[in-house]
């Protein structure tokens, strides 16, 4: 793979530091080992500035470049998420229960290794702000660290952040202009009905009908109540009710995820869904509560530095091995909250055949990382150049 020839004399480097994070994979905002073990990293690199416990443990580099200029903002999310371990490696997690199962793991060695390079090159003019990010997997870390002021208080202008994609050939990108990836909202309906004996159920109000009502219901959203035309997906993921075969039980409980583009779709959806939710109430004599939470925003990507960031992926990777207009999907990603607050770009770089992201087997690819450390510091060289 043609990457900087610098960079990738860090490769082993960077493999110590990644499965060394694999053995310690935190949630949420909860990272003290994680972010303990970055910040030693970056000190060791030399950054200038290294500003800790923002968003709980979430942290800004800050590198200076040759004379004054911009600063550019890279990003790399560092959670992991409640999976147990499938994999059998020896630098497999040892915190039982949890796995870097989507590969942050990979990504923080990736930033790690792009601050080492630009802190000892130093051939870009203005700041290399290097945003480490918590509580992807969880609650928005993004969305905290801009709310916390970062993008004002280090003068970020433009952003750009790196997911690996198993399926994708190995150090390939992919990426789009506008949207790229989708809003997510979760839902939870709570149904109150009355239980009594199974062989008796004209004494009851069965609330086990009811959800099963409201769940086929709630799939007519898509199909009949929303143009085919826009990008819409409700999954119902969950149903939980009842204890034995012979009692009518008094409650049940439905979840799911709504997936959605357009905010006038996401607002059509809730519309509909509590007009689903209250009249199969009444249709089958039960109580129902929807609780509707709106998530992460839908991913947009500027179009101009868009353009930009898929010329250095050509660059690093070859002319072929970039697809610069991939279309979207309908998963979700919380540095939405910082394209909102800056522009830039996304992008997923290949990590070749694996087990998919969030599966217990998965395990990122190390030959990948020099790949997106490369792409990491050229970004900043080509962005924001020495006598440019």
């Amino acid at each position: 793979m043609p990457v900087v020839n610098r960079i990738a004399d860090y490769a082993e480097e960077m493999k110590a530091w990644r499965r060394h994070l694999h053995q310690i994979p935190e949630l949420a905002l909860d990272l003290p080992k994680t972010a303990a073990f970055v910040a030693e990293r970056l000190r060791e690199i030399g950054v200038d500035e290294l500003h800790e416990g923002i968003a709980q443990t979430g942290m800004v580099a800050i590198i200076n470049g040759r004379g004054d200029g911009p600063t550019i903002g890279l990003r790399a999310d560092m959670d992991a998420l409640p999976i147990p371990e499938e994999t059998g490696v020896d630098y497999a997690s040892g915190h039982a229960g949890n796995m870097h199962a989507c590969g942050h793991d990979g990504h923080t060695a990736m930033l790690l290794g792009a601050a080492k390079y630009l802190a000892e090159t130093r051939n870009f003019k203005g700041r290399a702000a290097l945003m480490f990010q918590p509580a992807e997997e969880a609650i928005g870390g993004a969305r905290i660290m801009v709310e916390e002021g970062i993008m004002e208080r280090f003068d970020i202008g433009e952003v750009y952040a790196l997911h690996n994609a198993p399926g994708l050939p190995a150090g390939h990108f992919l990426t789009t202009p506008g949207a790229l990836m989708a809003a997510v909202d979760t839902f939870h309906i709570h149904i109150q009905g009355q239980g009594g004996h199974g062989a008796m159920p004209h004494e009851t109000r069965d609330p086990v009908m009811a959800a099963c009502g409201m769940a086929q219901a709630i799939q007519t959203i898509v199909s009949r109540n929303h143009h085919t035309l826009e990008d819409l997906v409700v999954s119902v993921t969950q149903i939980h009710t009842g204890t034995v075969d012979n009692v009518i039980p008094d409650t049940a409980y439905i979840n799911g995820t709504v997936r959605t583009f357009n905010p006038e779709v996401q607002q059509m959806v809730m519309r509909r869904m509590k007009e689903i939710v209250a009249g199969q109430a009444v249709s089958y004599g039960v109580e129902a509560e929807l609780d509707y939470e709106i998530g992460y925003p839908a991913t947009f990507n500027d179009a101009e530095k868009t353009a930009f960031a898929v010329d250095v992926a050509k660059e690093i990777a070859g002319e072929g091995n970039v697809v610069p207009d991939g279309g979207r999907e309908m998963g979700a990603e919380d540095f939405a909250y910082m394209l909102q607050a800056r522009p830039g770009s996304y992008l997923f770089l290949g990590q070749g055949e694996s087990a998919g992201l969030h599966h217990p087997k998965y395990d990122f690819n190390d030959q990948i990382a020099p790949v997106g450390a490369s792409f990491f510091a050229r970004l900043v060289e080509r962005a924001q150049p020495v006598g440019g």
